[in-house]
């Protein structure tokens, strides 16, 4: 648990710090106390990152082994008080939830089915169509794909995955018990692969890559995500778990995103660049994140791009985006405003274009693919 600390040092090191040295050894004792009857919850990285900052002048933590890119255990970033944090995440709620009332009703005659037996039932889901309704009754996709198709359990127990709102293409429903249970162990254990087709904002130089940065909650932007770095970990130390909650003290995910150009064109006259994204880690948003900070924001994302509701650029500061991935050829702001205005009144331009899995109950190979509608 103390990856983002120092990936060579374990936790028996700071064990042994603290029995060699007397001092720090009282020290880590009132602070375990401290931690487990006060903030219980918080995750034990942060209670570890905490107590490292107290023990920092041994020389198992020489700064050098801490973090690149300061000297210092106390973070460079200010963090808001647990107050805010939790203010700015009701605010936001509210705005998601008016924009999920606005989610399209799908009749059953619209549902565009790419695939079904017995088993399970594959939809290409629309743009601006909700996976499942929530607790406000939306309109969704499971809705419908459970009136035509009907399933063992209830209609919240056909859905196995989701894709956003905003995101169009192929989502799977499961029919029967044994359906769900395996289709869940499928992606539990990531043996389900997905391909989905973007539209970037200018033109991305080299034809393939990877993009392999830890992702976080954001807790200046709650509760979209952000790149994770040592600072902005550190700055969590002060939330209280009480108020803020546990995801926005969730450890950083690794995150990996594998992409691959198709086509280099023009939106309105302005660069984009068509490509083929493969989420190998499959985290929350990792895709929007990722292409932001790769400095080739998807197109039209209202959230994660330009002057969206989250960070800009994956929360990166220039000086972190040219030291954790550096691109000569990102796209400036001005071209992506030009791009905006291009792209008008499109939705955002990421599309689940395949997916294949070894079928659940009849262990068949399931390949299935569908185009963008951009």
């Amino acid at each position: 648990h103390l990856e983002h600390i120092s990936p060579s040092r374990p936790l028996i090191a700071l064990i042994h710090h603290c029995v060699a040295e007397p001092n720090s050894r009282q020290y880590f004792h009132q602070k375990i106390i401290h931690i487990t009857s006060i903030t219980y919850r918080m995750r034990l990285s942060l209670a570890l990152t905490l107590i490292a900052a107290s023990v920092s002048s041994g020389a198992a933590f020489a700064p050098a082994t801490f973090v690149r890119s300061s000297t210092a255990l106390q973070s460079t970033v200010e963090a808001p008080s647990s107050a805010d944090v939790t203010a700015r995440l009701e605010q936001q709620m509210e705005k998601l939830k008016a924009k999920d009332s606005a989610s399209k009703a799908v009749a059953k005659e619209e549902l565009n089915v790419v695939f079904e037996d017995e088993h399970i039932v594959v939809v290409n889901k629309p743009s601006g169509v909700l996976c499942v309704p929530g607790k406000e009754d939306n309109a969704a996709l499971s809705k419908t794909v459970f009136e035509a198709y009907g399933s063992e359990g209830m209609e919240n127990k056909m859905v196995v995955h989701r894709l956003g709102m905003d995101t169009s293409g192929l989502v799977v429903f499961a029919r029967t018990m044994d359906a769900v249970r395996g289709m869940n162990s499928l992606f539990r254990t990531r043996k389900v692969n997905r391909q989905y087709e973007a539209l970037l904002c200018g033109h991305v130089e080299a034809d393939s890559g990877t993009i392999d940065l830890p992702l976080m909650r954001d807790y200046e932007f709650p509760p979209y995500m952000r790149v994770s770095t040592d600072d902005h970990q550190r700055a969590l130390i002060d939330l209280d778990p009480e108020v803020v909650g546990k995801k926005i003290l969730e450890q950083p995910k690794p995150s990996i995103t594998e992409y691959e150009v198709t086509a280099r064109e023009e939106l309105g006259g302005q660069p984009v660049t068509r490509v083929s994204l493969t989420s190998v880690s499959g985290r929350t948003h990792q895709l929007n994140v990722h292409c932001a900070a790769f400095g080739h924001p998807i197109v039209a994302d209202s959230t994660y791009g330009l002057d969206g509701e989250a960070a800009p650029s994956g929360g990166l500061t220039d000086a972190e985006l040219e030291e954790l991935i550096p691109n000569a050829s990102r796209a400036s702001a001005d071209l992506q405003k030009e791009i905006a205005g291009a792209a008008g009144d499109k939705t955002m331009c990421v599309h689940a274009k395949s997916i294949s899995f070894v079928h659940p109950v009849t262990n068949e190979d399931v390949s299935l693919s569908c185009d963008a509608s951009f």
